[in-house]
C-alpha cells in the first residue's frame, strides 16, 4: 500500500525562531595582566574591552542613547552619542542606524571601549586560611569581589588569578560588598563550593563585623529589628521601612573616644562638625542579611559608619543624618541629592568623618581632571582620596555554630586606639556580640546569607 505524505496543520507547525545574534568576542584579554604599583595603589594600564549586556526589564522601549546617559554615567552623553554613531556600539552585532533605535526584549547590547579602570589599595589580600578545599583572605576594602562596573582586573577574582596563574578560578562564597574589608571564603572546586554554601545558607555560620561609627555609641546590648526596603537598586539605596523585609542585628559596643579639646573658637572641631562627638567602635552581629543592613540600621539609631558615602552624608541626609527615620515622605528628595553627588565636585560623594572638615576640604578626591585620554578621548579622574578606597565596616570573624571551625582577623587599623587615647587593641568576650544569648533578648537566629 502506498503511504500518503502527511502536512501538519498550521496549527502544528514548528515555529522558526530567529538564532540569538553573536556576541562580540574582548578585542584583548592581556596576560600577565597590565597592573602596576604606584602611590600606594594598584592600577591598570587602559585597554580595549567590550561589554556585552542583554536588554534589561527597565530598558525595554526605551532609546539606546538614552540608556546610556541614564545607567552608564561615567562618561559624558557626548562620548556615548559618538560611540553609537561610529559603531563602537552595536545592537544585536549590528551598527546602530540611530541614537533614537528604541531596544526591546531580548536585543543584546555590545559596547567596546579604551577601559579605564580605577585604582584600587595596593594592600595585599591577606591568607588566613588554606587547604586544598578552601582559602580563607582577609579582603581590602575598595576592592570589589567579582569584575563589574568600572572595576574588572581590579577585582579579588582577577588579582589572586594573576597571582597563582590563568587557570586558577576561585570560587566565592560568600559576599562582601566593594568598600567592605574582612573575611572572604574562596572555595577552590566547585563540591567545596557548595558545601560551604550550603552551611551559610543552612544557618549554622555567625558572623561578627566591626564598625566604627559616629558619635558615643551606647553600651550594653543594643538590637535594631527595623525592616529594611531598597528604595533605589541603581543607587545602592536602601532604608527603614515598614513594608520592607525583616532584618535583626545585635550591637554591643567594644570602646569610645571623644573628640580632641578646642583649642579656640576658630577650631573647625566645633560644636556642629562632624566629629564633634567623637565615635565609637561596634561590633555588630547580623542575624538576617538584607543588603545594606548593618549600614542602615547603624544609621537609624542615629550612630552612621563615619566614612559611608551614602548613609552618612550630610548634603544628602542634613544633620540627623537619617536617624530614626522611617517614613517615605523624603524618598525622592534623598535619591535626587544622592544622584547629583557627582565626581565634578571634590568628595561631593563622600560622607564627612573624624577628620577636621577645613583638611578634609583640601584632600584630594577623584575628580574629573579636565585632560582626556590620547587615544579614546575619554575624560580622566584622578586619584581617589585614601578616604574613599573603603568604608570602617569590617567583616572581623565566621565561625560554625556547631563549634567545627572559626576564622578571624585582628582589628583593623582604623578600629584602633588612636595615638592620644589608650583603649582596647583586640576584641575580648564582654564585647562579644556572638556570646550573646539572643534568646534572652527576645530574638531569634534566622537564615544570614549576605551581610554588609
Amino acid at each position: 500500500m502506498a503511504l500518503t505524505p502527511y502536512e501538519a496543520p498550521a496549527a502544528e507547525k514548528a515555529e522558526v525562531f530567529e538564532p540569538p545574534p553573536p556576541v562580540v568576542v574582548t578585542p584583548c584579554d592581556p596576560w600577565p595582566r597590565p597592573y602596576y604599583l604606584e602611590d600606594g595603589l594598584r592600577r591598570v594600564q587602559p585597554y580595549h574591552f567590550t561589554y556585552n549586556t542583554w536588554c534589561k526589564q527597565r530598558w525595554r522601549g526605551r532609546e539606546i542613547l538614552e540608556i546610556f546617559a541614564d545607567e552608564f554615567r561615567d562618561r559624558p552623553i557626548e562620548y556615548y552619542k559618538d560611540a553609537i554613531e561610529q559603531g563602537a556600539v552595536l545592537l544585536n552585532s549590528k551598527p546602530i542606524p540611530s541614537i533614537h533605535q528604541v531596544v526591546k526584549n531580548g536585543d543584546l547590547v555590545s559596547h567596546t571601549l579604551h577601559r579605564h579602570e580605577p585604582p584600587v589599595t595596593a594592600q595585599p589580600i591577606g591568607i588566613v586560611h588554606e587547604d586544598d578545599d578552601i582559602i580563607v583572605i582577609n579582603k581590602p576594602a575598595g576592592l570589589p569581589v567579582h569584575p563589574s562596573g568600572r572595576y574588572n582586573y581590579n577585582s579579588i577574582v582577577e588579582v589572586m588569578k594573576a597571582e597563582r596563574g590563568h587557570g586558577f578560578k576561585p570560587l566565592p562564597c560568600n559576599r562582601l560588598d566593594r568598600l567592605t574589608s574582612g573575611v572572604m571564603f574562596l572555595a577552590k572546586h566547585r563540591k567545596a563550593a557548595d558545601s560551604l554554601t550550603e552551611q551559610i545558607m543552612a544557618r549554622t555560620v555567625k558572623k561578627e563585623y566591626v564598625a566604627r561609627v559616629k558619635g558615643e555609641f551606647p553600651e550594653g546590648e543594643i538590637a535594631c529589628e527595623q525592616p529594611i526596603l531598597q528604595i533605589s537598586p541603581k543607587l545602592g539605596l536602601n532604608r527603614v521601612r515598614a513594608n520592607g523585609k525583616e532584618a535583626r542585628t545585635v550591637f554591643k559596643r567594644l570602646a569610645y573616644y571623644p573628640p580632641k579639646p578646642r583649642k579656640d573658637v576658630d577650631d573647625p572641631q566645633r560644636a556642629d562638625s562632624p566629629n564633634a562627638d567623637g565615635y565609637s567602635i561596634v561590633r555588630c552581629r547580623p542575624l538576617t542579611g538584607r543588603t545594606h543592613q548593618l549600614r542602615v540600621h547603624l544609621q537609624f539609631l542615629g550612630h552612621p559608619i563615619s566614612n559611608d558615602p551614602i548613609y552618612a552624608n550630610q548634603r544628602v541626609w542634613g544633620q540627623e543624618l537619617g536617624k530614626g527615620d522611617a517614613e517615605a515622605d523624603n524618598d525622592d528628595d534623598i535619591m535626587t541629592r544622592l544622584s547629583k553627588m557627582g565626581k565634578d565636585e571634590v568628595a561631593e560623594a563622600v560622607a564627612y568623618h573624624d577628620e577636621m572638615v577645613d583638611d578634609y576640604n583640601k584632600r584630594k578626591a577623584e575628580k574629573l581632571t579636565g585632560e582626556v585620554c590620547q587615544i579614546c578621548q575619554t575624560p580622566l579622574y584622578s586619584d581617589p582620596g585614601e578616604h574613599e578606597l573603603g568604608i570602617y565596616l569590617h567583616a572581623r570573624k565566621y565561625a560554625d555554630a556547631g563549634g567545627k571551625w572559626s576564622y578571624e582577623t585582628p582589628l583593623p587599623d582604623w578600629a584602633l586606639p588612636p595615638p592620644e587615647f589608650t583603649g582596647p587593641s583586640e576584641p575580648g568576650l564582654e564585647s562579644d556580640p556572638l556570646a550573646i544569648d539572643i534568646s534572652k533578648l527576645g530574638l531569634e537566629d534566622p537564615a544570614n546569607i549576605e551581610t554588609a
